[in-house]
């Protein structure tokens, strides 16, 4: 079975032109989706959300300029992963991916000059 594609644009290769910094600012973005949409019990939605971050994920870790990052992203994405979809063997809190992710974004505004 294909696994279908969300982010044809993004995987066609334009993401391999983002920064590290600004590929994990987007992926946390629908990280916070993910966690929005469960917190208001819109399950769909957060599983749509966690699908979108889970293949930004997998982008990330295909471009070969973060190859030095690999162990990190593919472990970023393996307890992700888990605290969503498994058994949350790291016992990670909604709040740890928050703000995990929010340092990316805080960093991603500040090369933007925001």
């Amino acid at each position: 079975m294909e696994k279908k594609i969300i982010h044809k644009d993004l995987a066609s290769g334009r993401w391999f032109t983002f920064s590290f910094v600004k590929q994990f600012a987007n992926v946390g973005s629908d990280v916070e989706r993910t966690i929005q949409w469960r917190k208001r019990g819109n399950n769909e939605y957060s599983q749509q959300a966690l699908e979108r971050a889970l293949e930004l994920l997998d982008l990330t870790i295909a471009d070969p300029k973060n190859k030095n990052r690999l162990k990190e992203i593919v472990r970023v994405r393996n307890m992700f992963a888990d605290h969503y979809m498994g058994i949350n063997e790291f016992s990670f809190a909604d709040e740890y991916w928050q703000q995990y992710f929010f340092d990316f974004a805080y960093a991603e505004a500040i090369q933007r000059g925001r």
